[in-house]
Formats: structure tokens, C-alpha cells, sequence
């Protein structure tokens, strides 16, 4: 997978990059996101919440947590404890405003860590989730392995992440979207030019469907599904330890 970068003309690596992206663009990033997705983002995240909510765990990890919006949803599960890690300081400051507002402190922690370096036990969390995150990952099978490795055994895994539709014309009007429509928001909305460009890039070349499914069985994950969402703009991948 090719190793794209938000700021092609820094020497920092892509975790730093990305780190910086996030920080600049955390003050626009929930209400650009609406704008993008037409809110359909809110519609993706409520299927995770009812995958997750169906394992029936008591501790769930949400990683590249942001601001919170996926963490916020689990609550309406029966865990007990959530916590929510992420790269980005400034994202995790508006989630925590966010968490507080809706009374959630003390059933979400917010934890500034890298996912591919995380703070935990192994075999900790009954469920993970990563939304719109793991295309950021500095090295995927990195990341992988360290979910894998803080997940209970018989945990639940999943992730929602950005795909390609493969059917005419979705596949046709999905690439004239993203690479002309987009980044014209990106620069309207956000004050950070490159941020948007990126993350459309790094869309458009991260494996989906069952080249990802292939990455999670080869790192061990179990139970692989995939359910494509709005004409594959989108996926939500279900796994297991």
C-alpha cells in the first residue's frame, strides 16, 4: 500500500504528519464531516453500535477516537467502560468538551496513545472499534497486531472505513466526487488545504473488501465479514479473536 502522506513537502513521517493534520483541523472536522458524508457518517455509525452492542461487552476501545463521536454512541451499549484513544491532542480536547456536556465522564476515558503503540494489557477490551482510522496508520499490520493483541479472546473487532464502489456508474461518479468536489470543500470549510486532499488520497488506494479481509485473517482475526454501506462508499468489517 502506497505510503501517502497529508504534507508532501515535510520530512516528518506519516504518524507525525498525521498528528498535525488532526490538531490543525480538529476545530472543523465534525461539522466538514457532515458537510461530506450528507450526515450518511451518522447513519454508519449507529450499525457499529448495533454489532457491538449484539457482543454484549463490558469494556469497548474506540480507536482514532477523535472527537468522540463514535465513543459517545457506545455508551448506548451496556459496556461499562469505554475509552477512546487518539493521536491528536486537539481532537481529544473537543471530545472530552463533548463527553462532559452529555454527562458521559465517568463511562469514557479519552487517552492520548498511538494505536500502534498502545497503553494496555494484553487481552483488555471485549470489543474494539476504528472508525475512518486505520487507513492512518503509519504501518496497517502494525496497528492490526496491537488490536489483536489487547482484544479478549473471543472479542469482537470492527471497523467502518472508506471504500470504493466497483458497480457503473457509482464507481464513476464516487472518483469525480472525491477528486473534484472535495477537495473544494476541504478548502472552503477548512483552513488546513492539504488535510482533505489527503484524506481523500489515502482513500482512494487503502485495500477494502476482501483485500482487507485477507490483512485481518493473515494477522490472526477470525470470523471475518464485510457489509459494503451506501453503494460501497463505505464498510463495516466484522471480526473476531
Amino acid at each position: 500500500m502506497s505510503k501517502i502522506k497529508p504534507y508532501k513537502n515535510s520530512d516528518l513521517g506519516k504518524k507525525e504528519q498525521v498528528t498535525q493534520m488532526f490538531d490543525t483541523i480538529s476545530g472543523d472536522y465534525d461539522g466538514l464531516n457532515r458537510v461530506i458524508s450528507f450526515g450518511i457518517d451518522i447513519k454508519w455509525r449507529k450499525k457499529v453500535v448495533k454489532l457491538v452492542r449484539e457482543a454484549n461487552p463490558k469494556t469497548v476501545l474506540d480507536i482514532a477516537t477523535g472527537t468522540g463521536d463514535l465513543a459517545i454512541n457506545l455508551a448506548e451499549t451496556k459496556a461499562t467502560k469505554i475509552v477512546g484513544l487518539d493521536i491528536s491532542s486537539g481532537m481529544l480536547e473537543i471530545g472530552k468538551q463533548k463527553i462532559k456536556k452529555k454527562a458521559l465522564d465517568s463511562k469514557i476515558e479519552m487517552i492520548l496513545g498511538d494505536s500502534e503503540n498502545m497503553p494496555f494489557e494484553n487481552d483488555s477490551f471485549d470489543a474494539i472499534t476504528v472508525a475512518f482510522g486505520v487507513r492512518n496508520f503509519e504501518t496497517l499490520e502494525n496497528g492490526l497486531k496491537e488490536i489483536y493483541r489487547v482484544l479478549k479472546p473471543n472479542g469482537t473487532f470492527i471497523i467502518l472505513e472508506t471504500s470504493m464502489p466497483t458497480k457503473t456508474p457509482y464507481k464513476q461518479g464516487y472518483n469525480f466526487y472525491t477528486k473534484n468536489i472535495l477537495p473544494l470543500i476541504g478548502k472552503a470549510f477548512s483552513k488546513d488545504r492539504s488535510a482533505y486532499k489527503y484524506l481523500c488520497e489515502s482513500a482512494s488506494v487503502f485495500p477494502f473488501g476482501e483485500a482487507l479481509n485477507n490483512i485481518l485473517r493473515n494477522i490472526g482475526f477470525i470470523n471475518v465479514e464485510d457489509f459494503p454501506q451506501t453503494l460501497g462508499v463505505a464498510t463495516i468489517y466484522k471480526s473476531s479473536k
